[in-house]
């Protein structure tokens, strides 16, 4: 049975937002095509008439993810337009956070695999990571635009490294305490 253009395209989608869940869940080689489609709903042969490849996928689905990161910083921020940095900060670093896999931070879950994958899902998360600095470098009031770049930086790799530390740790205190002290360093890099 044939389906329309839109129908296939929003079939397409549908995969793709899958795809970026399940990834950042199971990481990269933590799911097979077969379970990924089921799970969109569809048959593994479905998979090739819209994809060239999984790399094809893991690229779609990383850029994905990371524009509706993006999305979730600036939501955030501008939720809060008197302190919009603590706002992110309030959001990204803190226990749901760290236990929201499949919808938290593809930067986190799946950064060690991205770093082994092809230069088109590299591409996915360059583009991602810059718009990241993007939102970051908007939020620092109190200083030139070079300098808030390199503060952007700082934020985001801490911001990052804690999360990360705050999942790979046993004692729920010991990672609570991560998050706070990277929290406490983001707030003195910006008004630095």
């Amino acid at each position: 049975m044939r389906v329309s253009r839109a129908q296939a395209e929003e079939n397409r989608r549908n995969v793709i937002d899958v795809a970026s869940r399940l990834f950042r869940q199971h990481g990269f080689d933590g799911i097979g095509l077969k379970d990924l489609m089921e799970a969109a709903g569809m048959t593994q042969g479905a998979f090739y008439k819209q994809f060239e490849s999984k790399e094809d996928l893991i690229a779609e689905a990383s850029a994905r993810a990371l524009d509706s990161a993006t999305s979730r910083w600036s939501d955030a921020a501008a939720a809060n337009p008197k302190d919009p940095l603590e706002a992110v900060i309030a959001f990204y670093l803190t226990k749901e956070h760290r236990k929201e896999k499949m919808m938290g931070c593809p930067v986190v879950a799946l950064g060690a695999d991205a770093a082994r994958q092809s230069a088109d899902v590299k591409a996915s998360f360059e583009a991602g990571i810059r718009e990241h600095l993007s939102v970051l470098t908007r939020l620092i009031s109190k200083a030139d635009s070079q300098e808030k770049r390199g503060k952007a930086m700082a934020i985001l790799s801490t911001m990052v490294g804690a999360l990360t530390l705050s999942r790979v740790v046993n004692d729920p205190r010991l990672a609570q305490a991560i998050l706070d002290a990277a929290a406490e360093s983001v707030r003195q890099t910006a008004t630095s």
